[in-house]
């Protein structure tokens, strides 16, 4: 069993006391707050997290879930198995309200295990959708946790349901088990495979079966996955952060199409099972916004990489003002670079509260303006009579900016200022992340002029496309080989939208049905 080096105690005993103290920190049920407050963010997507080869592997996934808290914090389970049985334990709500005693820990025996923390983007907010999704196979059992969406579950779903396939989740993940279950090959890891080559989207999925423990990354590389060690134990995680909170090292990403299978004994076997391609296309907005600032990306710090991100918008959008400021906490990296850079006071015009409850209160547009106040504040005595330069990483539907524009002219604000460190958002996200409809992007059918007066600002400025690929050191955007996939500022979308062209065709159909028949 590993111990702490300085007093002994069990990692299990360790893990349970450290959640317990650092839970609080982390707010409950986000989908909820950001209902309220009008959707402010895009929202997280999940993390994965697996282990194998410990004796507390069961302990050793708590903790790398709270490290992965951030990606989603509806929900979170954990999967282990002991050589013979699968033990799961899935909860609502935080890590630590779950995880956080050694009762717990140790019922999830077994030296493997994998654990997940979830923001939904497909499926209820319900239990039966909570991963790690465990079903029985022929003679073996499969456990999985999935980060991402992908683009053909609903015509997979419908034509599994044809088959005969009974569904336990209204979760797209559930399309790997059935997809796995239905294979006629033998082992757990070429039924997987089989699955993989039948879906289209985005995925990085850690999976506990008792061949050992096996991590894939869909071909485009969208959605992240690292590999790691822990004295000889292999780790899987969507981020480097969940790394470092159990001193574990950082080996590799896992390539775009590559799947690994980790054992017990510390091997590890690779296999490509689709063409690498000469590079990969990740999320841009793991860079941008969902990362944790203290992960590192292709060997890059994220906070540096943000604080870059504010550097290049106050070359292209520089600002006679008094002080910057960002919209916390997000804006905090590129707020830094652009005071840095323009040689203006850096100071915190609003202050964020961090112990605001929960309700389930439904998300009308009063409600979503009366919570922006609740979730930050003025700074009144700093920014009377100034001018405040604000800085956030992005803008979506536009509520919150504008009632924290509102917000600071009524604390005394002489100018109000915004500067966005990304391009303006006019396309919806089918990988992963939350995104509102078309209609309710702020920025589509709009100019920056018409997206000011509406925000109620003095300027407003976005960081242009190919700035935000040099601020990244990737050169202007080549639109031949992009190197992020970026559609939500450009649509050029690196996957086939099969679910989602499906849809638009049985709209038209029923459409031209309706106007035949009132003809």
């Amino acid at each position: 069993m590993l111990t702490c080096s300085a007093d002994k105690t069990p990692v299990s005993k360790r893990a349970a006391d450290f959640l317990k103290i650092e839970g609080p920190k982390y707010r409950r049920r986000q989908s909820e707050l950001d209902a309220i407050l009008g959707g402010p963010k895009l929202n997280e997507e999940c993390g994965v997290f697996g282990v194998i080869g410990t004796d507390d592997a069961a302990a050793l996934t708590a903790l790398g879930l709270h490290a992965l808290q951030h990606r989603g914090q509806e929900a979170a389970g954990v999967a282990t198995f002991d050589g013979e049985q699968f033990h799961t334990e899935r909860q609502m709500g935080l890590v630590s309200e779950h995880f956080s005693d050694a009762d717990t820990l140790d019922r999830l025996q077994g030296i493997c295990g994998i654990g997940h923390t979830r923001y939904s983007t497909q499926g209820d907010t319900v239990l039966r959708n909570v991963q790690p999704l465990y079903a029985d196979l022929d003679q073996t059992g499969i456990a999985i946790a999935h980060n991402g969406n992908l683009t053909n579950a609903k015509t997979l779903r419908a034509d599994l349901v044809r088959r005969g396939c009974i569904f336990q989740s209204t979760s797209d993940s559930e399309i790997f088990l059935q997809l796995t279950a239905r294979s006629q090959y033998l082992s757990a890891t070429d039924k997987l495979i089989e699955a993989l080559k039948q879906v289209e989207g985005a995925y990085a999925l850690t999976v506990l079966t008792p061949e050992g423990l096996i991590g894939a990354r869909d071909p485009v590389g969208i959605r992240p996955l690292i590999l790691g060690d822990l004295k000889g134990a292999p780790i899987l995680a969507s981020e480097t952060c969940a790394l470092d909170i159990i001193g574990a090292k950082f080996i590799r990403d896992i390539k775009p199409g590559e799947v690994v299978i980790c054992k017990a004994d510390g091997s590890i076997e690779s296999r490509q099972v689709f063409p690498e391609p000469p590079h990969a296309r990740p999320c841009i907005f793991e860079l941008i916004y969902f990362a944790k600032p203290n992960s590192t990306v292709d060997g890059e710090s994220v906070y540096e990489l943000r604080k870059r991100l504010g550097e290049r918008l106050a070359d292209e959008a520089p600002c006679e003002a008094d002080l910057v400021s960002p919209i916390p906490d997000s804006g905090v990296p590129a707020a830094i670079g652009y005071a840095q850079h323009s040689d203006l006071p850096y100071e915190m015009a609003l202050i964020r509260s961090h112990f605001i409850g929960r309700t389930f209160i439904e998300p009308q547009q009063k409600i979503r303006e009366a919570g922006v106040a609740r979730k930050h504040s003025p700074n009144r005595g700093l920014i009377d009579g100034k001018r405040v330069v604000l800085i956030d990483d992005s803008i979506v539907r536009g509520t919150t900016s504008r009632k924290i524009s509102e917000m600071l002219r009524q604390a005394g604000a002489k100018e109000v200022h915004m500067r966005i460190a990304c391009p303006p958002i006019i396309h919806p996200d089918f990988y992963g992340i939350n995104t509102p409809s078309h209609e309710e992007l702020l920025a589509v059918g709009r100019t920056v002029e018409e997206m000011r007066e509406l925000i109620g600002v003095d300027s407003l400025a976005f960081l242009s496309l190919d700035g935000l690929y040099k601020a990244f050191r990737k050169g202007a955007r080549d639109k031949t080989a992009p190197a992020f996939t970026d559609h939500c500022f450009t649509g050029d979308y690196p996957t086939r939208l099969i679910d989602q062209v499906e849809s638009k065709r049985n709209a038209m159909i029923t459409q031209l049905s309706f106007l035949a028949e009132t003809s």
